[in-house]
């Protein structure tokens, strides 16, 4: 196994050209520029170009090389606000900045499915681990300043960041998994719900919400991450028996299975 990264780091080397995959079967592509902050111009640019870019040269580096799996990244957001609307690999993209991002993202790692490459587009939902949006969520919470946000109505598919590296190890060991596939829990919540649980979970109560308006002002479009409906099924790996580590919001949290 070889692990690239964008920046110098310590078992880590910076990604070059085909020659760097000599040898390989298979290719994991993760790499993007974090979402979380302010969207302005210059960093919408960068998720963009991080991710669309990014993912047309590894796939340019694909040609000749002896690589015939391609697992690309992509998130929940291809589908937009889906409201009480339920989702699943099938259903057509959204609209909105994410959406496009993920369509544009998509489309670029597709294009190695001209080269033989089986090419698995992994739809990630809202991730839970002890990085990324939980290392700020989880601390408020345990000091008791959690609660719902916006109506708290709005459905949340969530996945464990095991799941999240379980299903992408499953892809590459099932030839029969490709296209896009739904990285997500078998059954999605409502906010309220993922706040009650996690209120529960740290044995605080939760009883400062956070008014839609006030998402709005403070956070602008990002806003949208955590006030759009997310209920989005995985159809495929459902259908073709992915072993859950976490299938539940509960054992998550709790981080025991």
């Amino acid at each position: 196994m070889v692990c690239f990264s964008r920046s110098a780091r310590e078992g880590f080397r910076t990604f070059q050209g085909p020659r760097d995959l000599d040898g390989l079967d298979a290719v994991v592509n993760l790499a993007g520029e974090p979402i979380l902050g302010i969207w302005t111009a210059a960093r919408r640019k960068r998720i963009v170009a991080s991710r669309v870019e990014g993912t047309r040269r590894i796939v340019e580096a694909l040609r000749g090389t002896s690589v015939r799996t391609l697992i690309n990244a992509s998130a929940i957001g291809f589908y937009g606000d889906t409201g009480e609307e339920e989702v699943s690999e099938p259903s057509p993209a959204g609209r909105g900045f994410l959406a496009e991002t993920c369509q544009a993202w998509e489309s670029a790692a597709v294009a190695a499915e001209s080269l033989g490459v089986r090419v698995v587009r992994i739809r990630i939902g809202f991730v839970i681990g002890k990085g990324g949006a939980m290392a700020l969520i989880r601390p408020l919470f345990s000091f008791g300043a959690g609660g719902n946000l916006g109506s708290g109505q709005q459905w949340m598919s969530c996945v464990h960041v095991e799941d999240v590296a379980g299903m992408i190890l499953w892809a590459l060991a099932t030839p029969e998994v490709s296209g896009p596939l739904n990285a997500v829990m078998p059954k999605p919540v409502r906010n309220s719900e993922f706040t009650k649980t996690l209120a529960s979970t740290v044995r605080r109560p939760a009883i400062l919400p956070a008014p839609a308006f006030a998402l709005r002002l403070a956070l602008g479009d990002l806003s949208h991450v955590m006030l759009d409906s997310a209920r989005v099924r995985p159809s495929v790996a459902l259908q073709h028996g992915y072993p859950y580590r976490f299938p539940d919001l509960a054992s998550a949290l709790r981080g025991n299975p």
